[in-house]
C-alpha cells in the first residue's frame, strides 16, 4: 500500500484519511468483482461466451438491445422467447427502484436504488428546453467529508462498479424516451467523488460513450480535487469536461469546507487543471455552492476571480441546498445576483444555477439522507477567512 505525506491538520482527521487510503488503494470488495456482476458489468466477449451456441449476431442484438436500445432482455422481441426468458435470468439488474420523486414543475425526476448489497444510491435526470441531463453517482456515500454535502455526512460505503453507473444512465434514457426527449449529456455529479473510483469510473465512460452513445463532450467529471486523478484524465483519449467543486479560492477556508484541500491545496489543483486544460482544450468549470456569511464576501468574489482568470474557467454559482446536518444556509438571491455581478465584473464567466428539485430532495445525498436515522450534526464553518485558525476537528 503507498503511503501519502500526512496532510497538514491528520491528527483531527483520521477517519477521512484512512477512507481515503481505502478508496486509492482497494479495491471493491470481491463479491462486486466476481460473483455478483449485474448486466452491465460483463463485456461483449463475456457476452458472447453466455451466448455461446447462438448464432453470432445475436451477441450484436442483445448488447444493441442492451446499450442503444435501452431495453431489458425480457424485452428484445428480436430474440427467440426461450433466449429472452435465459438471458433476463442472467442478466439481472444491478438497481432496484426504492423511491421515485418527481419535482412539482415536472422537470426534475430523482431515484433512490437500492443495489444487490443493500447500499443505496441516487441518480438525477433534469429536463431542460434545449437538452436532457442525467446526474449519476459513482460511489455509494463518500469519504471526501465536506461537511454542507448531505452524503459527505453519510460517510463512505463502497465503490460503485462500472455496469452500476452505466445502469443509471440507461434507466434514465428510458424514462427520457417516455418523454419523448432523448438524454444528451451526463454528468459525474451525484453521490461520490468519481476520482476516488477511477478505473470503474473511467470503464462506464467508454461504455456510455462508444456504447450508449454519449459524445465526450457531453459528459462531465465533477471533482473535489483529486489531483492525480485529473493528471490520469488529461492522459485519457476522450476529452470529456472537468467540473471542480471549489467552494473557496484560499487555503484555509477550504481546508475546513473541502479537507482534501489539506492533501491538495489550491496551487497544486491549479497546475492539474492548467495541464488538463493544455491537453484537452474544454472548458474548465468550477462549482461554487452559495453559504450565507461563508463564502459568499466581497473578499471571496475577489479570490475566486483571481484564482478562476489565468485558467479560464467558467464559474457555476449556487446557493447551498438546506441538508438537516448542516447549520450553515443558502445564500439569499438577491446577494447571489451581487455576487455573480461582482466576479463577472472582474473578468470571470459566471452563471447563477438556480436549485432544481428542493422540493424533492435532489440535492447529492438528500433523498437517502431523508429516509435515514437522523444526520452527523457538522460545526458551521468559521464566517470569515482570516478567523480560521486550522482544519475543523
Amino acid at each position: 500500500m503507498s503511503v501519502l505525506p500526512c496532510p497538514r491538520g491528520a491528527h483531527r482527521d483520521w477517519p477521512l484519511l484512512l477512507l481515503f487510503f481505502k478508496i486509492v488503494d482497494h479495491p471493491p470488495d470481491p463479491a462486486h468483482r466476481t460473483g455478483d456482476r449485474s448486466r452491465f458489468d460483463f463485456d461483449r466477449d463475456e457476452l458472447a461466451s453466455l451466448l455461446e451456441g447462438e448464432p453470432r449476431y445475436r451477441v450484436d442484438q442483445v448488447w444493441d438491445g442492451l446499450y442503444r436500445q435501452a431495453v431489458d432482455p425480457a424485452d428484445m422481441t428480436n430474440l427467440p422467447k426461450d433466449l429472452r426468458q435465459h438471458l433476463d435470468g442472467i442478466l439481472r439488474p444491478a438497481l432496484g427502484l426504492l423511491t421515485e420523486s418527481v419535482s412539482d414543475s415536472g422537470d426534475t425526476v430523482k431515484w433512490l436504488w437500492s443495489l444487490s448489497d443493500g447500499r443505496q444510491v441516487e441518480t438525477v435526470l433534469m429536463v431542460y428546453p434545449d437538452r436532457v441531463t442525467a446526474c449519476v453517482s459513482s460511489q455509494a456515500g463518500c469519504a471526501m467529508g465536506c461537511g454542507f454535502c448531505a452524503t459527505g455526512q453519510g460517510g463512505f460505503d463502497r465503490h460503485l462498479t462500472a455496469g452500476e453507473i452505466v445502469e443509471q444512465v440507461v434507466r434514465a434514457v428510458r424514462r427520457g424516451r417516455q418523454a419523448g426527449r432523448r438524454v444528451s449529456n451526463v454528468v459525474f455529479m451525484g453521490m461520490g467523488e468519481p476520482l476516488a473510483n477511477y478505473d470503474r469510473t473511467w470503464a462506464a465512460i467508454r461504455r456510455l460513450h462508444d456504447d450508449v452513445g454519449i459524445g465526450a463532450r457531453h459528459i462531465t467529471i465533477s471533482t473535489v480535487g483529486v489531483v492525480p486523478g485529473i493528471e490520469r484524465m488529461a492522459r485519457e483519449d476522450l476529452p470529456v469536461n472537468l467540473a471542480v467543486s471549489l467552494h473557496a479560492a484560499n487555503d484555509k477556508l477550504r481546508d475546513e469546507l473541502v479537507p482534501i484541500n489539506r492533501r491538495y491545496p489550491l496551487g497544486a489543483l491549479s497546475q492539474a487543471c492548467a495541464r488538463y486544460l493544455e491537453a484537452k482544450g474544454r472548458r474548465l468549470s468550477f462549482e461554487w455552492a452559495l453559504m450565507d456569511g461563508v463564502n459568499d464576501r466581497t473578499v471571496d468574489a475577489a479570490e475566486l476571480a483571481a484564482y478562476a482568470r489565468p485558467l479560464r474557467a467558467h464559474v457555476n454559482l449556487i446557493p447551498l441546498n438546506p441538508t438537516p446536518g448542516y447549520p450553515a444556509i443558502g445564500t439569499p438571491p438577491h446577494r447571489v445576483s451581487t455576487f455573480a455581478e461582482l466576479v463577472r465584473s472582474l473578468g470571470t464567466n459566471v452563471t447563477i444555477r438556480r436549485n432544481r428539485g428542493t422540493d424533492i430532495d435532489a440535492a447529492c445525498g438528500q433523498l437517502r439522507a431523508s429516509l435515514r436515522p437522523g444526520p452527523v450534526p457538522i460545526a458551521a464553518p468559521t464566517a470569515a477567512a482570516e478567523a480560521i485558525s486550522g482544519p475543523a476537528p
